[in-house]
């Protein structure tokens, strides 16, 4: 409403604005405040200016909380300068977000595990997929559940599925030090009061996924059913990245055991490795597959800044990628890859087809993720370096080799 270089320009800017601006919060319950971005006011100071506003003419009561109007006083400061370089005045709308990275922090969460995405990257994971009241969205690889919290917060409903049903359940041990009794995914939702936001979780692969897959001539006018689809795919770096499956082809009697035995509750499935490449390129075929026409993928994933060992975005006829959001730590970064479901009017002749790609060969987690082998080449050479003290200080060899603390601790 107002605004000016100096309280005084800033008084004129406002009085100029014709009374009938005012008139309909004459009575009623308001609050000022202020803010002051890279600067700050002591308790005198700020009531001193809030005061300078008083030729409003406000009779209303003051209410700090449930007031029908705010009004705020925002300051714009230099770095380390004593005096705002801009002031603003005017009705305060609505605030930010930035609160939730807070509620959210891992620190005070109930469950976690070792694995658990930061509060604030899950939070921009759902913002950049467009959760929102209304919308249905789904992590493949949920754990603990942190993107499905996170898709909930901003008013989606929201479910998910992980290879290692303990992780859901909250059977296979938190990170938290210190707690008792049983905690679980269905335990941090109702932590944060989103209970009714969360439709439940299954165990499953997305290889093997038991959700309705719709085929591309079998499509309705508005594609799939899912809205998003956030996750953080394994990476298979400490055991190799598996699905379901046996290495070796069964035979009829060996498949009848297994069949037999699916719904012990300690029956424990094979797994098999499998290519890392293969798993990036699933998600996007499930992804086009689900959801809606315009629904959004976010997903993250591993690369190297060093041109010889990146590894190359996936991409799909029937996906179009919106951002590329980088987190770098050292030479090892992550990516964040946000893709849109296209239209059917948009899918070019032949996509599917299109999509068909050759992976790696072979029947070891090295043999079937070029990541995993360069990560440990890496922990090889800096074996190494340790050995040779005279030729790189200890304390330099992470630069060195480009490893960072934070890519040690990535789990599958």
């Amino acid at each position: 409403m107002g605004q000016g270089t100096t309280y005084e320009t800033l008084h004129a800017s406002v009085k100029e604005l014709p009374t009938t601006k005012w008139e309909q919060y004459e009575s009623v319950p308001f609050r000022f405040t202020m803010d002051c971005f890279q600067g700050t006011r002591d308790q005198s100071q700020q009531r001193e200016i809030i005061e300078s506003f008083s030729y409003l003419g406000f009779n209303g009561p003051i209410r700090m909380r449930d007031a029908d109007v705010s009004f705020r006083v925002f300051e714009d400061y230099e770095d380390k300068a004593s005096t705002p370089k801009y002031t603003y005045f005017g009705r305060f709308v609505a605030a930010s977000g930035r609160d939730a990275k807070t509620a959210y922090d891992l620190k005070k969460r109930h469950y976690i595990s070792t694995t658990s995405m930061d509060a604030e990257l899950a939070l921009v994971t759902a913002n950049i997929a467009l959760a929102a009241p209304g919308k249905m969205f789904y992590d493949p690889f949920m754990g603990t559940g942190g993107f499905p919290l996170a898709c909930a917060h901003f008013g989606a409903v929201v479910c998910g599925s992980d290879i290692d049903g303990r992780s859901i359940r909250g059977t296979g041990g938190s990170a938290r030090k210190g707690q008792t009794g049983k905690m679980d995914v269905q335990g941090n939702f109702k932590q944060y009061g989103l209970e009714s936001r969360y439709l439940g979780a299954f165990i499953s692969d997305l290889t093997n996924t038991p959700l309705r897959v719709l085929e591309h001539g079998n499509r309705t006018a508005k594609g799939g059913y899912l809205d998003g689809i956030v996750c953080d795919p394994p990476y298979g770096i400490r055991e190799g990245l598996k699905v379901l499956g046996n290495r070796d082809k069964l035979s009829i009697q060996e498949r009848a055991t297994h069949q037999d035995r699916y719904k012990e509750s300690t029956y424990i499935p094979p797994k098999r490795p499998y290519s890392f490449s293969a798993i990036l390129d699933d998600i996007l075929a499930f992804a086009v597959a689900t959801l809606v026409e315009n629904g959004r993928l976010s997903m993250w994933m591993p690369t190297a800044n060093d041109e010889d060992v990146e590894l190359v975005i996936p991409t799909h006829p029937c996906l179009e990628i919106v951002s590329v959001c980088v987190q770098p730590f050292n030479k090892w970064s992550r990516r964040l890859l946000t893709y849109r479901r296209l239209m059917e009017s948009e899918i070019p002749q032949g996509a599917l087809e299109m999509a068909n790609k050759e992976y790696e060969r072979g029947v070891t987690a090295d043999e079937l993720n070029d990541f995993r082998r360069k990560y440990f080449e890496g922990f090889r050479e800096f074996e190494r370096l340790r050995q040779e003290p005279a030729v790189v200080p200890s304390d330099k060899l992470d630069d060195v080799l480009g490893i960072s603390a934070k890519w040690r601790e990535k789990d599958d």
